[in-house]
């Protein structure tokens, strides 16, 4: 099972994410924790990403595909994987379309978390003046939020097309999200499960 999870910042991706994880057995694939890894590796590609991350630019599809390469070439037994802050484009994700299908793999479903952004908006407000988390600075978490929406729009309808896209209530309380979650993936569990024969198929196969 190969999942990409979308979910604006603060939606509670983060958190049902490591349940996927603890639950299923998936692993989760970060392009920020890859990058780091990267970074602190040593390796050629390591040494390139470290160079571009020095100088502030932003890392190319190319290279974030790599690391996501190594990762699935690094487990092939995995169960399956989360993939989790990739892709944001349309580029990306025919890329990562490749990637897998290259190994015989796909992206099974795409689980969108649908928030309401006000809502999500007076929660981190609420937060940064109870907690003054920095990253909770409603300031920058708007800019955020914005950017997400419009690097997200674009890969809706694509996913769509391919028939693989849920939507789920990312409002709901945590438990609510991830029984949601679990129920859509049954769903797709169930559905690709083998068909028992009845009866008479059985007799007269």
């Amino acid at each position: 099972m190969n999942l990409v999870l979308f979910g604006p910042p603060a939606a509670g991706k983060g958190t049902q994410s490591k349940r996927l994880v603890q639950e299923r057995g998936l692993i989760q694939l970060s392009t920020g924790d890859m990058l780091r890894a990267a970074r602190a590796s040593g390796t050629e590609l390591g040494k390139k990403v470290a160079g571009i991350m020095d100088r502030g630019d932003l890392v190319s599809d190319e290279i974030v595909v790599a690391l996501i390469e190594e990762q699935l070439d690094a487990h092939p037994d995995a169960k399956g994987f989360i993939f989790d802050g990739f892709p944001r484009t349309v580029e990306q994700a025919k890329a990562l379309d490749a990637a897998l299908e290259k190994r015989g793999h796909a992206v099974d479903r795409v689980i969108r978390l649908r928030v309401d952004d006000q809502a999500l908006m007076d929660r981190i407000t609420k937060r940064f003046a109870e907690e003054g988390r920095k990253d909770d600075n409603p300031e920058s978490f708007s800019i955020r939020l914005e950017n997400y929406n419009k690097q997200t729009a674009p890969l809706l309808p694509y996913y769509a097309a391919q028939g693989k896209l849920s939507e789920v209530d990312g409002m709901a309380d945590i438990e609510t999200v991830s029984s949601n979650i679990n129920r859509v993936l049954l769903a797709d569990e169930g559905a690709k499960a083998p068909k028992k024969k009845g009866f008479l198929a059985r007799l007269f196969s």
